[in-house]
């Protein structure tokens, strides 16, 4: 029973499924792994690395489909690797089902059992293989690295012989787990943050790593039962814009990170909110290739309007692709030995695991 990886195209994704760490965990529940030729040499891993842990070398994708029962990836296959995929194989990833519906199709009409770990329950069972949260911690804290690179100002307050330098303002939109670390890591930078979420249960985390939580009134829930935002209504929508006008004349970067599971991202700041920032002003947004949090975002570009950067941020796991590898390839591990049987030597689809159900597509 072989697991199988493939490159990614580069061009788009740097990160892998699989570290020689991991590769080495999967060998030992009893499997076989193999990867394509110089797999993850662009992450400075040579395949030495991992035929040191068992691993076989394939010379090319197709060996390595052709061979396998599982292939692990990063995102979605793209059309000529759907071509080579043969029945009753099993596909594990990251697959957003909302943005790849055709191909997804495709792929389950040839019999192929595809698991998107976005789908995962939030239950504690899940908590080692949860992609979304990993991933998203990273992204937190990058995005307040990059936006103190385009600041032009210093974040933290500054006493000297001069005069006194003032601490930048972080608001941060979205207080999930990527907020979180946004959150956390501005202030250990020394900005004065303030937060704000459409879960009143975001509080108490925000205000626990020192922020300020700024609180939309409200009557109706907006969590769902998995844990997640929902779609505001008008009413709240409006309350909203009314708070954001005043954050936004007093702060000086903006991090956009809210998100809708299996909708586009919710726009929260209007052409009109933003234009209310000071110039030099940053609005960063985490949600740009979703539809963006922020007028003026567009996924991968930089726009300035009236002396403000909107920053519409696209493949940023790129910029910290060793870190982000390690963390999904152990994600991944932790699916599949839920997912193999030792005692079967076979992958066991038991649909009474939630985890399982819960990720398995059966159609788009």
């Amino acid at each position: 029973m072989i697991v199988g990886s493939i490159k990614e195209d580069l061009i788009l994704e740097k990160r892998v499924s699989l570290t020689p760490e991991t590769a080495k965990n999967i060998i030992g529940l009893g499997l076989k792994v193999c990867i394509e030729k110089d797999y993850a040499s662009h992450l400075g891993i040579q395949d030495y690395d991992y035929k040191k842990v068992g691993v076989e070398i394939r010379a090319s994708s197709n060996d390595v489909i052709n061979s396998s029962k599982a292939i692990i990836k990063v995102n979605c296959p793209s059309e000529n690797e759907i071509s080579i995929y043969k029945e009753n194989m099993i596909l594990i990833g990251m697959f957003n089902p909302s943005k790849n519906k055709d191909r997804l199709n495709k792929i389950i009409n040839k019999k192929i059992k595809i698991f998107s770990l976005e789908l995962l329950p939030r239950i504690t069972r899940a908590q080692s293989m949860d992609v979304l949260s990993s991933q998203s911690n990273l992204a937190g804290y990058r995005a307040v690295v990059d936006c103190v690179g385009e600041f032009e100002k210093a974040v933290p307050m500054m006493m000297t012989a001069a005069g006194t330098v003032p601490a930048a303002k972080v608001l941060v939109i979205g207080a999930g787990v990527a907020g979180l670390q946004a959150i956390a890591t501005a202030k250990r930078l020394g900005a004065i943050v303030s937060a704000t979420d459409v879960r009143a249960a975001s509080k108490e985390q925000v205000e626990s790593l020192g922020g300020k939580f700024l609180t939309v009134e409200q009557t109706e829930n907006m969590e769902t039962a998995g844990g997640y935002a929902k779609e505001a209504s008008e009413e709240y929508k409006k309350k909203q814009a009314e708070m954001m006008k005043d954050a936004l004349k007093k702060n000086d970067i903006v991090i956009c990170t809210a998100l809708i599971p299996g909708k586009p991202a919710p726009r929260i700041l209007t052409e009109d909110l933003v234009k209310l920032m000071k110039p030099g002003s940053i609005v960063y947004d985490l949600a740009a290739e979703q539809g963006g949090n922020s007028a003026f975002s567009e996924a991968g570009k930089i726009n300035t309007i009236n002396g403000i950067k909107v920053i519409g941020v696209k493949s940023l796991m790129n910029r910290l692709p060793l870190t982000a590898s390690n963390l999904y390839a152990k994600n991944l591990f932790s699916f599949i030995r839920n997912l193999y049987s030792k005692e079967k030597k076979d992958f066991n689809i038991n649909l009474e695991d939630e985890i399982i159900e819960k990720s398995l597509l059966k159609e788009v």
